[in-house]
C-alpha cells in the first residue's frame, strides 16, 4: 500500500535510470539492522539469533543505559555494540542507530526492537522495496491482516487507540495507511540522508514525526504485514504512557499542519 506522497510517474529515461539503479543496489547493498535497546537481556540472544545473516549485513545495538546485563549480553553477540552514558530516551536512542548505520555505509537500515515483539524472519520482506527501488520507507503493519493484533495479544485499549490515532494522522498526511504507530520500520539510506530526524523529540512520538517527514518530503512509503508478541518481558508502554504518546502524536500533527499552511514553520519539515 503505497503512500499517496509518492512522486508523479516517471518519464521513459527516468524509470530506465531508476530500474538499473535498484537492479545494481539490489546486488551490492548494505543491509544493517539497529538496534534500540533498554533491559534487554533476557529477549535480546533469541531475537538475535532470528536475524537472517544471508539477509543482513551488520547489526548494530545502541544501549541506553540499562540498568541490567543487556550490554554483557550484547557484547557475546555478533553486534557492534554502543553504548549511552546517560539515558536519552527512545527518540534519542534512534538518533544515534540511525547515525551509526549511515557511518557503516549502510543502504538499507531496519530498526529491529530486541525485546522480541517483531519477527525478525521478516526483515528480508523489509528491505526487498527498498533495494529494487520501489520505496524509501517500509513499515511492519500489525492491523494489515483482520485478527493479526489479537492473535498477537495486543490489549484492546492499544488496537482502539492505534487505529483511531492513524486515521487522524492519515486526514491530515492525505494517506491510506493501516497502521502509523508500528515500531518495525526500514529506510533507505536516502531518506535518512534527507529528513532531519536530529531536529526531532528523544520520546516515542519520534517515530510518527519521521513518518510525517517522509511524507512531507515525497518518499515513497509501503506497508508489509507484520505479526507481534506480547509477553512478560516484551516492553511495553503503559496506559498512562500511551496517553501521553498519543497526546503528542496529536500536537506533532497539528505542527505538521500549520507548517504546511505556512501558519507556523517548524524546523522539522525543513531540509
Amino acid at each position: 500500500m503505497d503512500s499517496q506522497a509518492e512522486t508523479s510517474e516517471q518519464q521513459p529515461d527516468e524509470a530506465l535510470t531508476a530500474s538499473t539503479t535498484a537492479v545494481t543496489l539490489g546486488a551490492t547493498a548494505k543491509v544493517i539492522v539497529v538496534m534500540p535497546a533498554r533491559n534487554a537481556a533476557k529477549t535480546l540472544e533469541q531475537t538475535v539469533s532470528g536475524i537472517p545473516t544471508d539477509t543482513v549485513d551488520e547489526i548494530i545495538l545502541v544501549d541506553d543505559k540499562s540498568t541490567d546485563s543487556t550490554v554483557d549480553v550484547a557484547r557475546r553477540l555478533p553486534l557492534h555494540v554502543i553504548w549511552h552514558p546517560h539515558n536519552v530516551g527512545y527518540g534519542g536512542n534512534q538518533k544515534t542507530c540511525y547515525l551509526e548505520a549511515l557511518q557503516r555505509g549502510a543502504d538499507a537500515v531496519v530498526m529491529l526492537h530486541p525485546d522480541g515483539q517483531y519477527e525478525p524472519s521478516l526483515i528480508p520482506r523489509m528491505v526487498e522495496p527498498i533495494l529494487r527501488g520501489a520505496a524509501d520507507m517500509v513499515l511492519g503493519s500489525r492491523l494489515a491482516e483482520p485478527g493479526a493484533w489479537r492473535q498477537g495479544g495486543m490489549p484492546l485499549y492499544k488496537y482502539i487507540a492505534n487505529r483511531g490515532l492513524t486515521e487522524v494522522e492519515n486526514r491530515v498526511l492525505h494517506t491510506h495507511f493501516t497502521e502509523l504507530h508500528t515500531g518495525y520500520r526500514a529506510f533507505s539510506r536516502e531518506l535518512l540522508l534527507t529528513v532531519p530526524f536530529l531536529r526531532n523529540s528523544i520520546d516515542f512520538v519520534f517515530d510518527s514525526e519521521m513518518v510525517m517527514q517522509a511524507v512531507h518530503f515525497g518518499f515513497r512509503i509501503v506497508e508489509v504485514p507484520a505479526r507481534t508478541r506480547y509477553f512478560p518481558e516484551a516492553s511495553s508502554a503503559s496506559f498512562s504512557q500511551s496517553t501521553v504518546y498519543g497526546l503528542k502524536t496529536l500536537a506533532a500533527a497539528a505542527r505538521y499542519m500549520l507548517h504546511t499552511s505556512g501558519i507556523v514553520r517548524s524546523r522539522k519539515f525543513m531540509p
